[in-house]
């Protein structure tokens, strides 16, 4: 499904609802872009390109956003649930020490904010909901592939890795974790 195209998400939530899937008890949304063809992190404000930004926030922002509203139906019942997200420690303003990467740090942040927003609006609608903003660290996937050479070895996992941290950070969240931003290891990243 193309997460920046409402209608299919719309579509997809209609299909789950007719095939009788009356709950959902885990979401994870991983969908994020960093680089594809002419899309590229910009390492100056002369990189900047208005096409680009908005694709970053399209997929890295406004899709998450867009799930969130069409599954809250899903999501909405007695039994604990989690809406989870990947965000990334880059999208933290308050971890900021390097700059560049303008669309695709902003996009997180955005959606970092987003998310904060649906965490507040979730508790309302669906009490028994978690929403959380998760950091997986460096992984190794194409997404990473051409920025892997300055991270140490022990700092790249493999999917199976990232996967089995995150399931774990996921265990153990509580109630009052909706609305946070955790890194891989469980710890709070700052905003």
């Amino acid at each position: 499904m193309d997460v920046t195209d409402e209608d299919q998400i719309v579509r997809v939530v209609s299909h789950l609802q007719a095939e009788k899937i009356g709950k959902l008890h885990l979401v994870i949304n991983c969908v994020g872009i960093l680089h594809q063809g002419k899309v590229q992190p910009e390492k100056s404000l002369r990189d900047i390109n208005s096409d680009n930004l908005l694709h970053y926030f399209q997929v890295n922002s406004i899709a998450s956003l867009f799930l969130a509203k069409h599954l809250l139906p899903l999501l909405r019942h007695q039994e604990r649930s989690i809406f989870a997200v990947l965000s990334a420690k880059v999208g933290s303003i308050g971890d900021n020490a390097l700059g560049g990467w303008y669309g695709y740090r902003a996009s997180k942040a955005a959606l970092n904010m987003f998310m904060k927003n649906v965490a507040l609006e979730y508790q309302r609608k669906a009490p028994e909901n978690i929403v959380v903003l998760l950091h997986p660290g460096t992984t190794a996937t194409n997404l990473s592939q051409p920025f892997q050479k300055n991270v140490p070895a022990e700092k790249l996992f493999s999917v199976e890795r990232t996967v089995d941290q995150l399931l774990k950070v996921i265990e153990n969240l509580q109630l009052e974790d909706s609305g946070q931003f955790f890194s891989w290891d469980g710890t709070r990243l700052p905003w």
